[in-house]
């Protein structure tokens, strides 16, 4: 097996929720010993939030096995001078620490990024908020909605008569979670090559902005007003969501060789010589009667069999699956892109979670330990940066950890 790519990096994670927790995870999986710092007795909110009451009343809620597996978990009281002082010592052997507190919160505890700085001058520190440590909306509350609304996403979601509508996951918390895993990479190279730290500021809008793509370009460019399409791509047609014979099937012809190669296998070559529909914008133009004709030809066979049809020929096409369906592809299967561990109290029930989303060396990697319990490695942890036994012990008594 391969050596991690970062191994031997050392990570403080101060986030809650989804966008810190996900950065961490990215970074956990790639082999950062990830310490998780949590306030003691509730830990990070996540710990109470899934779609199992049990599991989210034992602070083990789903929302939180998914996103922490092959971290560690410190509890400090950041309120307690006795716990700002137990993280000033772990960060001076860490590398990275990450934090999704709202702006101002860290530097108001006494442990923002000029104290902290002063403790490890090649810290990189990285910060993510809703919209950036500056600006006139730094103070505002953000959550995942708030941001999709915002960002215009919402805007171009849906159909004319359906919108606005968000997305079905918080797709701006992870968007904002992977963002902040890139952007200490590149800074740790930095790092490595100069030995200078780094302040990063990570903002989910800005990250829900870049990548929009096209949608965002197009109107900066021509100035066109981006408009809700459904399941239609603005940029070419026939290109969409169809019906076939038991389900949909989403195709995209773009080049007029596989639009050539689509009409054939539905035995609909009368369609190339359709003046509506010869050259791709006219296809755009005319997508509406585009679709009825060449749904009339899907409708012979089912979406399985024409996504392997069309894929065999060339032609961009699979099926519109449920999330159970995704999971159970055997394409992932074949890439061991999901991964089974021991609960992290030892009760007796499968825990699956999602790996990294590339293979390293030709490797599939997941985390390399289950979710931890809230304060499982404190002891171990602040032994780690120095602390006995007996201090440990006054920490608790202090209510520090």
């Amino acid at each position: 097996m391969s050596t991690p790519l970062l191994e031997g990096v050392r990570v403080l994670d101060l986030t809650n929720v989804l966008a810190g927790p996900f950065a961490g995870y990215q970074l956990a999986l790639q082999g950062a010993d990830v310490l998780k710092i949590e306030m003691p007795e509730s830990g990070d909110l996540a710990r109470q939030l899934g779609a199992d009451r049990e599991l989210s009343e034992d602070l083990l809620g789903a929302s939180f096995l998914a996103q922490n597996a092959g971290k560690r978990s410190l509890t400090l009281n950041l309120k307690e001078t006795a716990g700002k002082e137990a993280l000033q010592r772990a960060v001076r052997d860490a590398d990275v620490l990450v934090e999704n507190f709202r702006p101002g919160v860290m530097d108001r505890l006494d442990v923002g990024w000029e104290v902290l700085k002063r403790e490890n001058p090649s810290l990189v520190y990285c910060a993510i908020s809703g919209f950036g440590q500056t600006g006139p909306m730094r103070e505002r509350p953000a959550y995942d909605q708030i941001v999709q609304g915002l960002s215009g996403m919402m805007s171009v979601t849906g159909t004319p008569d359906v919108t606005p509508l968000r997305a079905g996951f918080p797709v701006a918390d992870t968007l904002g979670g992977m963002a902040a895993a890139y952007a200490i990479a590149a800074a740790l190279v930095r790092r490595a090559r100069t030995g200078q730290g780094a302040f990063l500021d990570v903002s989910m809008l800005e990250a829900a902005l870049t990548a929009m793509g096209w949608v965002t370009s197009n109107y900066l460019i021509t100035g066109r007003t981006p408009q809700p399409m459904g399941n239609e791509n603005f940029t070419a047609a026939p290109s969409g969501t169809f019906a076939t014979a038991d389900g949909h099937l989403n195709i995209a012809a773009n080049r007029q060789q596989q639009f050539a190669t689509l009409c054939r296998l539905i035995d609909r070559d009368d369609l190339l010589a359709d003046p509506r529909f010869t050259h791709p914008a006219d296809r755009k133009t005319h997508r509406d009667q585009l679709r009825t004709e060449i749904e009339t030809g899907l409708a012979l066979r089912t979406a399985k069999e024409w996504e392997e049809i069309l894929s065999d020929a060339g032609v961009p096409a699979a099926r519109v699956l449920s999330v159970p369906d995704a999971l159970g592809l055997e394409q992932l299967a074949a890439r061991g892109f999901l991964h089974h561990l021991s609960f992290p109290d030892g009760r007796d029930r499968p825990l699956e979670v999602l790996g990294s989303p590339f293979q390293v060396d030709g490797e599939p990697v997941g985390p390399g330990s289950p979710p931890p319990l809230l304060g499982e490695h404190t002891d171990t942890a602040l032994t780690e940066v120095g602390y006995g036994k007996r201090e440990i012990e006054e920490l608790r008594a202090k209510g520090a950890v």
